[in-house]
């Protein structure tokens, strides 16, 4: 049987690959379930970023840990009700929408046998719709400045809710973009 090198269009590896029968497709020996291990390894990492404190403080003499969860429901005291929302949206719902919706996709891809492709269009675009949504990385981001700007009022340390949120940003970040969107509708 003749072979043909081809690149993969997610990653560049250059693979010698036997011809293909019309209507199939070959997938990359480098980048085949990447998606699906990011995806996992931010679904686990979740669960101990929302139920971890993500911050432990100790300021004048008051000591506090909080989760994000936390952050909303004290918002919700302070009557913040649209902040809490926003904040209860972008960094609890979407990004559980956006893995699960990942994760459902990488399946169906898997195991889908070519059905409800349309479907999964529609999926995969409101996976692109909710992304900057998820402003997870833009929530982090505020957690490190306001541990360096409160350092000099108290004592302020990183709770083991954040390295698991920081994991989760990075892993979410890296699932989305090694997703390629074409294998949706290769029939297997």
């Amino acid at each position: 049987m003749a072979e043909s090198v081809l690149a993969c269009d997610t990653c560049g590896l250059s693979q010698r690959v036997e011809d293909l029968s019309p209507g199939t497709s070959a997938e990359c020996i480098r980048c085949g379930d990447t998606t699906l291990a990011l995806t996992l390894a931010a679904l686990v990492l979740y669960v101990p970023a929302n139920i971890y404190p993500i911050l432990k403080m100790n300021l004048y003499g008051t000591y506090s840990e909080n989760t994000v969860w936390d952050g909303v429901v004290n918002l919700i005291q302070y009557n913040e009700y649209f902040v809490a929302a926003i904040v209860f949206l972008a960094s609890i719902v979407i990004p559980l929408m956006k893995l699960l919706g990942l994760l459902f996709l990488v399946a169906s891809v898997k195991w889908g046998r070519g059905r409800r492709l349309r479907g999964r269009t529609h999926i995969s675009k409101f996976i692109d719709a909710i992304g900057p949504w998820a402003m997870l990385d833009v929530f982090l981001l505020a957690i490190l400045v306001a541990l360096v700007k409160l350092g000099d009022l108290g004592h302020v340390i990183p709770g083991p809710g954040l390295i698991a949120f920081t994991c989760v940003v990075v892993l979410t970040m890296l699932a989305s973009q090694s997703f390629d969107t074409k294998v949706i509708w290769n029939r297997p």
